[in-house]
């Protein structure tokens, strides 16, 4: 409800579009209640939910040019290792999308814990990192008439995420 995954590719290099995906889950296990170790840091994303405020490109986006979502309905990122520095930490991992699976280093902002007014203890954190579309095999793109590359590489993913403490 409070979380949510944005990411950014450039369209015709000159402007930047932004997605989301609407429908995702989180999961974090801690050694301890103070996020210095995780033992186990796990996310999905469910393709169908993908959204560019663009009805036309989301559909192109779940067909077989990019994510194929029939075949591969969900990307999955599963963190192999969490290294806390205070408030910033490094998580390591491996990304899945569209059946090619890459390692991939996460940068994370950690919020703080507090307990809500319904008693739920609940952490936040801000999630950053990049990636290359080329390398996870979604290379569909077209050269305008002009020259300019349609959509670019490079993909920046931003995640504001708050986790509840479950017993």
């Amino acid at each position: 409800m409070h979380s949510e995954i944005t990411f950014k590719v450039k369209h015709l290099m000159i402007s930047t579009v932004t997605g989301f995906f609407k429908t995702f889950n989180v999961e974090a296990e801690t050694d301890g209640d103070d996020f210095t170790t995780v033992a186990n840091f796990n996310f999905t994303a469910d393709i169908d939910s993908i959204d560019t405020n663009n009805e036309q490109r989301d559909t192109h986006l779940k067909y077989a040019d990019f994510f194929n979502a029939v075949a591969n309905p969900q990307l999955k990122f599963v963190g192999n290792t969490y290294e806390a520095d205070g408030e910033d930490a490094t998580i390591k991992g491996t990304l899945t999308i569209a059946g090619t699976t890459q390692p991939i280093t996460l940068h994370a902002s950690f919020g703080g814990i507090v307990i809500d007014p319904y008693g739920q203890t609940k952490a936040g954190f801000t999630v950053t990192g990049k990636l290359s579309r080329k390398a996870f095999n979604l290379t569909w793109s077209a050269v305008t008439e002009a020259g300019n590359v349609v959509v670019g590489d490079e993909i920046k993913i931003n995640a504001e995420v708050q986790l509840i403490k479950q017993p």
